[in-house]
């Protein structure tokens, strides 16, 4: 596949953003202030719910969006008077805008004619291509006679089939079941790692993006707020709304009570007494979010920690590798807790404990 070989990661910055904006109004922005570098064969993520301006993000470095303000470089080249066609990128569709007419060698030589290759090089690179994404032996049919899996693998080849600096994948998966689309991630992630691609690819699925990337930005608003590791973003988040959107979390809002260092005390509404690490720069007084992730709280445990409470089981849910146990510490309180097992003595409507450590638990400006 030496044809088709890219950089390793960490040789380098591949692509950078420099503080970019874009409005398409000219009053709200879509994007805002963006500043991020990604790293040759790096496979970066942009993941965030709907309108939060990822998708307008890679939209702009492939070309098709103009930034309003700001600056987008490849390989250190401004690409602010670089059309689309010359950017050496290539890009991945969630409807894999496929031509219906042109057989599967067609479609991915297509990339290959448009720069003037043809013959045994075009011909050798199809083959190649073909082997790489597992369509081997499929190269006369016609998209209508693919599965929808393996049109993706075909639009997947052809972006790759020139050698491109950098792959841009907009939702690539999305139109297929869950079982195909767990398949492709793993499927596209060793090609990735097989060629050493830089990869830049969107979702809003964040378990797609906690199992592919080296690195995820968490967009909202049109900003990042936070660019990380999936298990930094997941260990670590530095906001509520990273905690919230990167896995499953418990949240109790309550106000400041008392602060040591980077520690305090968190008291709901209800009088529900919470210690936990301050994220940010809350005061006593602050009303805050105390978090807490499901998998980390401990139910009937003899263990003694710094919150630990007696509660009550509301509800009890197999989902086959773990139970989702629903609790009341009071009231108006509610968390749930991830088991792989469950105490005989769990029941709905039973009285249980609960505890987590304060180390775990961490208090977000509100």
């Amino acid at each position: 596949m030496d044809a088709l070989q890219g950089p390793r990661i960490g040789e380098g910055t591949c692509v950078e953003f420099r503080d970019v904006s874009k409005s398409y109004d000219g009053q709200h922005l879509a994007v805002r202030g963006m500043s991020c570098s990604i790293e040759r064969g790096e496979f970066l993520s942009f993941l965030g719910p709907s309108g939060s301006g990822k998708t307008t993000a890679l939209m702009m470095l492939a070309g098709f969006e103009e930034p309003t303000s700001g600056e987008i470089l490849l390989n250190a080249r401004s690409l602010r008077r670089l059309p689309p066609h010359r950017r050496k990128l290539g890009v991945v569709f969630q409807n894999y805008a496929l031509f219906p007419h042109m057989t599967v060698a067609e479609n991915i030589a297509f990339p290959l004619r448009v720069r003037g290759l043809s013959g045994a090089e075009a011909n050798d690179r199809v083959a190649r291509s073909l082997d790489l994404v597992q369509l081997s032996g499929l190269q006369r049919r016609r998209p209508a006679e693919l599965s929808g899996g393996q049109q993706q693998r075909v639009a997947l080849a052809r972006a790759l089939i020139f050698c491109p600096d950098v792959v841009l994948m907009d939702e690539p998966l999305g139109a297929l079941d869950k079982q195909l689309r767990e398949q492709l991630q793993l499927d596209i992630k060793r090609i990735q790692r097989e060629l050493g691609l830089t990869i830049v690819y969107v979702t809003h699925d964040q378990t797609e993006a906690l199992t592919m990337s080296d690195r995820i930005a968490i967009f909202a608003g049109g900003r990042i707020l936070q660019l990380s590791t999936p298990r930094a973003l997941y260990d670590e988040p530095e906001s509520a709304f990273v905690a919230r959107f990167v896995g499953q979390n418990n949240e109790l809002a309550g106000v400041v009570t008392s602060m040591e260092g980077q520690r305090c005390i968190v008291r709901t509404r209800a009088g529900l007494i919470i210690r936990c690490r301050i994220v940010g720069s809350a005061r006593v007084s602050d009303a805050v979010v105390a978090t807490i992730r499901p998998e980390l709280i401990a139910l009937d445990s003899s263990r003694t920690e710094s919150n630990s409470f007696a509660a009550v089981v509301q509800d009890i849910i197999y989902h086959g590798d773990h139970f989702r146990v629903r609790i009341a510490l009071n009231e108006s309180d509610r968390v749930f807790a991830k088991c792989q097992q469950i105490p005989q003595t769990c029941s709905v409507g039973a009285r249980v404990s609960v505890a987590w450590r304060s180390e775990d638990c961490r208090a977000f400006g509100a």
